[in-house]
């Protein structure tokens, strides 16, 4: 066990502390189960002020659940989801998007994680061909998996694009507040407004401890998702320590100075290894994430002080990721570990 702060995974974070204690305060008395409770019923209407009163919100455990059930919601088996190459539903969900929905993912090849209709483009043909699956959603990632961030038009023109081929819109906000943040807007402008219809809504890369939130911003579309959720596994007894979390990380701008801050830390590292010898930044620096080629043969040696993963084995390109806890001095520390590797 160690205490020093590593760059893996915003993940590998501990909790707020403003989050752990609306945990603890809800641990108090009996309230009522599967979410008919009232702290439950506040998170819920703290997301719809932000999202849009109309909006349908549903708690689930994790990223994955809520990315896979909120896809298998609104497809058949015969549906095709279009994807970047990069994105979690097609390298990190082990195949669960497969499995639960039945449906063909079908990934594009990006430079920087994000899709563009001429992406998409490729995979739009064999429509009402019975030999053909069909493809019914396009899924982006906000921030993506790069560390780049959708502009507000760049979702405009894929979700129009998307629409006018009878497509959905499904969004992985995993670190959406990373992205927002960046982009110095609320969440509604990067989602509701520009033509999202579902939203995986997460916390927990961001200070919570776990809970996501299946959000239908097509609220036409939610109808039956309590039953897939209870069918996925992912309706909670005590739901109350979901929606806990969800009103902490929305109270005060919780969620927006988490985000900031670990941007900010991104950033500062960057700032700090662009001038070192042989170290190539490969992706613009937009959330809480950087990658950059390194020698391969300094990485062992990298990771025993500050673990990180590999990205990339053939072209020796790493992901560093800051967090909401990540130090200045642990930047600091680190990059002075990366120049006594070249000694500097």
């Amino acid at each position: 066990m160690t205490s020093k702060h590593g760059f893996a995974s915003d993940n590998n974070s501990g909790v707020h502390p403003d989050i752990f204690k609306a945990m603890q305060d809800v641990n108090i008395g009996h309230t009522i189960a599967y979410g008919d409770d009232v702290y439950t019923s506040e998170a819920i209407e703290r997301i719809k002020n932000l999202f849009g009163k109309h909006v349908e919100v549903y708690f689930v455990f994790t990223g994955t659940a809520a990315n896979v059930l909120g896809l298998t919601a609104v497809t058949r088996s015969y549906n095709s989801i279009i994807c970047a190459e990069t994105a979690h539903i097609n390298e990190d969900e082990c195949g669960a998007p497969e499995k639960y929905s039945g449906c063909k993912v079908l990934s594009v090849e990006t430079q920087d994680g994000k899709l563009t209709p001429e992406l998409i483009q490729k995979h739009l043909y064999g429509f009402d061909f019975e030999h053909h699956s069909q493809p019914k959603i396009v899924s982006i990632t906000q921030a993506t998996e790069m560390g780049t961030v959708y502009k507000p038009e760049e979702i405009q023109i894929i979700a129009d694009f998307a629409h006018k081929h009878n497509l959905l819109v499904h969004m992985d906000g995993a670190r959406i507040s990373n992205a927002a943040a960046f982009l110095n807007c609320d969440f509604k402008k990067i989602t509701t407004d520009a033509g999202v219809d579902i939203l995986s809504f997460g916390g927990t890369k961001n200070g919570m401890m776990y809970g996501e939130a299946v959000i239908f911003l097509n609220n036409s579309l939610a109808p039956d998702f309590k039953y897939f959720r209870k069918q996925g596994m992912q309706l909670t007894s005590k739901m109350r320590f979901i929606g806990a979390q969800f009103s902490a990380f929305l109270t005060d701008d919780l969620w927006l100075r988490n985000a900031k801050y670990s941007n900010k830390m991104a950033q500062l590292l960057a700032e700090k290894v662009k001038d070192i010898p042989d170290i190539k930044i490969t992706q613009a620096v937009e959330a809480n994430g950087v990658f950059a080629i390194v020698p391969q043969h300094i990485i062992p040696e990298l990771q025993k002080e500050f673990f990180f993963y590999m990205w990339n084995e053939e072209t020796s390109e790493v992901r560093w990721m800051t967090s909401f806890d990540t130090t200045e001095d642990d930047v600091i520390q680190f990059v002075e570990t990366i120049k006594k590797q070249f000694n500097i």
